[in-house]
């Protein structure tokens, strides 16, 4: 049942049963039994050797698989870098400086989508950095969780898709360059065509223009409306009785001994760590050459986030060791209780990333991708409509598959084949719509991993930062649907963009219009 509309079917029960259950592992699993069963054609014992050879590449594929694991130990040294921050008082120290100048709620949210952008090395880091730094400050404010998770995964993709110093840029730059390679009509480079690329990805464009006007506006509605009116009235930033990743359950001793050099110096460290690692371990995979296009093409990012995970919290835990001298509090056998509170805080996140990884597995086994590529492929469809219909299917094969990355590594190479013979002209749309629907159908899939990230970043429950980030995010989607439609019968970028620019500023004047939570509050 490879590469038919059958192999659609696993992801579909996915993601309807968590959509309908909110319980996350327990749809995942039924996606997994269900990718198994129609893979062996029915056959339970083959089916049982799927389920587990599917969990057994996740640590050992021909080999160890570093990939998966140093990805595992990297959000268990996060969760050991929010134990201790916490434990130190750091995250208070954080909060009281911020006060200082951070004088409202706004300016809390427009930091962290600030955070967000700035922070574009890889979306995985960023996920769980801008979380850790903002998290303090968006609390204090009563910013919801769900929010500041919105914020997170609405700039880490969007971000890193466009810039070409980063993992995401560097792999697409070197698969584009493979589409342009011997092709005599082309002038320019695979980095100038990236470049190029860069404006014409309309879903980034609208998804950073919505971010930065709903954190300036206060624009909700939709599920994510409840969440911050809970916060704002009531201070709830979640729901007590859902699942919170990354939230340390251990009460720690309250003191006033913290600084903001406790929550500053880890993150600090844990930056420099994974860029200069990266930096590093790129120069070696690229034969030593500096060059730092071919430095971040080859760079290893999970042993990269490793390493500067192990930095920032074993910086973490000496910033503890140092208050003992000055802080009765502060004991031996905290240390202990620190390390496995943070990592007790992690399993959830861990369990649905491992979850995760084992259907898209399985989603690969079953060619969905594939299928959904030929959807396109063999169709008879005139050339005008294709940069739209690609992002369509993209954000279908992505919400279903859970991977952008494994979304537009299939998509790219079939676009730019179709549209070389097609319409050559279209060839750098195309393949931006591509990018585009990718990371939009990345940002709305409840089994994607920059989504559990995001959520395990913010604390928030996984599913309600789905559920919130949806109608954002389908509204990017229709904008940038509407430029792909005006740049495939015009040609015209800079038409396109301004379809873009305007409907994005009449969607703004209607939302302006309506009177925001916080503006009900102020006029009660």
């Amino acid at each position: 049942m490879e590469n038919t509309i059958f192999s659609i079917l696993p992801p579909i029960i996915a993601i309807v049963m968590v959509l309908l259950t909110r319980r996350v592992l327990l749809s995942l699993g039924t996606g997994i039994v269900a990718a198994a069963v129609i893979l062996t054609w029915f056959a339970p014992i083959d089916a049982l050797q799927e389920l587990v050879k599917s969990f057994t590449i996740i640590f050992w594929d021909e080999g160890f698989n570093a990939y998966n694991v140093f990805i595992i130990l990297f959000l268990l040294l996060l969760g050991i870098i929010t134990a201790f921050v916490s434990l130190s008082g750091g995250s208070h120290a954080f909060a009281e400086w911020a006060s200082t100048r951070i004088k409202s709620r706004r300016g809390a949210k427009v930091l962290t989508v600030v955070l967000g952008i700035v922070i574009f090395i890889d979306d995985y880091f960023n996920a769980l950095a801008v979380g850790q730094v903002a998290r303090p400050i968006t609390d204090r404010y009563k910013v919801s969780r769900a929010k500041l998770a919105y914020f997170i995964d609405s700039t880490a993709a969007p971000v890193c898709v466009i810039s070409p110093v980063s993992s995401w840029g560097a792999a697409i730059i070197g698969i584009v360059a493979t589409i342009l390679a011997g092709q005599t009509f082309v002038e320019y480079s695979a980095l100038e065509a990236f470049l190029w690329m860069a404006p014409m990805n309309f879903y980034v464009v609208a998804s950073l223009a919505i971010v930065f006007f709903v954190a300036i506006r206060d624009v909700d509605f939709g599920e994510m409306k409840k969440h911050e009116v809970l916060a704002i009235t009531k201070g709830q930033l979640f729901d007590p009785k859902k699942t919170i990743p990354g939230e340390m359950k251990e009460e720690f001793p309250s003191h006033s001994y913290g600084h903001v050099r406790d929550l500053l110096l880890p993150i600090l460290l844990l930056i420099v760590g994974t860029v200069g690692a990266m930096f590093w371990t790129g120069y070696q995979n690229a034969g030593q050459v500096f060059d730092i296009w071919l430095i971040f093409e080859n760079t290893d990012v999970p042993a990269s986030l490793l390493a500067g995970g192990i930095l920032g919290a074993l910086t973490s835990i000496i910033l503890y060791v140092l208050q003992m001298k000055k802080n009765e509090t502060a004991t031996v056998g905290w240390i202990g209780k620190g390390i496995w509170a943070g990592l007790k805080s992690m399993i959830g996140a861990v369990l649905i990333l491992v979850f995760a990884w084992s259907l898209t597995s399985l989603i690969g086994s079953l060619e969905t991708g594939a299928y959904l590529a030929g959807v396109v492929s063999d169709g008879n469809i005139p050339t005008s409509i294709l940069p739209v219909l690609l992002f369509v299917l993209a954000g279908i094969m992505a919400f279903s598959t859970g991977t952008s990355w494994g979304s537009f590594g299939i998509l790219l190479p079939i676009a730019g084949t179709i549209m070389i013979e097609a319409e050559p002209s279209l060839l750098l749309p195309a393949l931006s719509a591509v990018l585009a629907g990718a990371v939009f159908g990345d940002h709305c899939s409840p089994i994607s991993d920059t989504t559990i990230l995001s959520s395990t970043g913010a604390g928030s429950n996984h599913m309600d930062h789905v559920l919130t980030q949806i109608p954002y995010a389908l509204t990017a989607a229709v904008i940038a649907a509407i430029g792909y439609i005006v740049i495939g019968l015009t040609g015209s970028l800079l038409l396109s963009l301004g379809t873009v620019a305007l409907v994005l500023a009449v969607l703004f004047i209607v939302w302006s219009r309506r009177t925001t939570i916080i503006e009900k509050q102020q006029n009660a």
